[in-house]
């Protein structure tokens, strides 16, 4: 006659519970780590953008420094946004010459 097998009791194991708990620590290190560099990452982007914009904005303020040294375009400003003109000339509006008023 076979002898019969007794199945096997499994004992709890320490090594596998500390095991586990080790693989848990690490992977939710990982996934915060993660986390935050995904957030810097988003950062680092706007502050990319800002320095854009900001750079743009320089260039438009030293071209306009530089126009600001030639009389054509002081001239060209004054005229447009001052409403002056030289000497023996009559200002000009097309706005109001292409309106007609309206009779009571």
């Amino acid at each position: 006659m076979i002898p019969t097998r007794q199945p096997k009791k499994r004992r709890f194991s320490w090594f596998f519970l500390v095991l586990i708990l080790v693989i848990a620590y690490f992977s939710s290190i990982m996934i915060s780590q993660q986390m935050y560099l995904s957030q810097v990452s988003e950062d680092q982007e706007a502050a990319e953008q800002r320095l854009a914009a900001a750079r743009q904005e320089n260039e438009a303020l030293r071209q306009e420094r530089e126009n600001l040294n030639r009389m054509d375009y002081i001239e060209k400003l004054a005229r447009e946004e001052l409403g002056m003109t030289r000497q023996g000339e009559l200002p000009y509006s097309p706005g109001s010459a292409g309106r007609k008023q309206a009779q009571p």
